[in-house]
């Protein structure tokens, strides 16, 4: 019997894992000619970039190449002067503010390095309010943001508010925070930049866990060449275009 296939997949070996990728179907993430001036000043110039579900792609380049632009992009948070970006098929620059707002809520999440915890609320209280912004029930939000934090490590940690944690303590808060939806696509920039390499190792395990998980694609900004083990492609910035490294 001979068997008919519809794709051509790929065979992907890190030194963590081998992952097999459907690189017939389209694309998550599409960036074409994504071009971004700051006054008379391209800081992007031209960037194609496509991004398949659950795929991990890092990210490099000296400050100012234009990595931490190119996510704002992405997220919506800054417009772009040219080309297109489309999630899933739809071009988010053509969307309204509201209706970008509400795709960025719903399947996206993000990571800084500087956590950007909420200093009043308690570690439980950061991740769960994310699922009451996106409609779950209350049930679900407890159950799941009480299962993130335990996968993460700090089931002892839920009432404790971030002043209370250590720097890696927090940024599994953060991660847990930016995965309680379930989004669809990552952005971190520099998750690990100011951990020591104990929590910066710990980081990097759970982020490929939980893009694992829940077949969530990364896009991490990094200036650690350690850190791109989990990833399955390296591209570089140089003044604002994207090259394959």
């Amino acid at each position: 019997m001979q068997l008919v296939f519809n794709c051509i997949c790929w065979l992907q070996l890190t030194t963590s894992q081998a992952s097999y990728r459907c690189m017939c179907s389209a694309p998550l993430l599409s960036l074409e000619s994504v071009t971004k001036y700051y006054g008379d000043l391209p800081v992007l110039r031209q960037v194609a970039l496509q991004l398949q579900a659950g795929e991990r792609v890092a990210l490099t380049g000296p400050s100012g190449s234009g990595k931490s632009t190119l996510l704002n992009c992405i997220l919506g948070i800054e417009a772009i002067d040219q080309g297109s970006i489309a999630l899933e098929g739809v071009a988010l620059h053509g969307l309204s503010n509201k209706a970008r707002d509400h795709v960025r809520r719903i399947e996206m999440g993000s990571i800084f390095q500087k956590f950007h915890l909420l200093p009043t609320l308690s570690a439980y209280e950061n991740v769960e309010l994310v699922g009451r912004l996106v409609g779950m029930a209350a049930s679900e939000c407890r159950e799941r943001a009480e299962s993130l934090l335990a996968t993460v490590g700090l089931s002892h940690r839920l009432k404790h508010r971030p002043s209370e944690l250590s720097g890696g303590e927090q940024q599994r808060v953060a991660i847990a925070r930016a995965v309680m939806h379930r989004p669809k696509l990552l952005l971190a920039d520099e998750p690990t930049g100011s951990l020591d390499s104990e929590n910066r190792q710990a980081v990097l395990d759970l982020l490929e866990a939980l893009s694992d998980r829940y077949e969530i694609a990364l896009i991490m900004v990094t200036h650690d060449g350690a850190t791109t083990r989990i990833c399955d492609r390296c591209l570089k910035m140089q003044d604002g275009a994207v090259s394959t490294d």
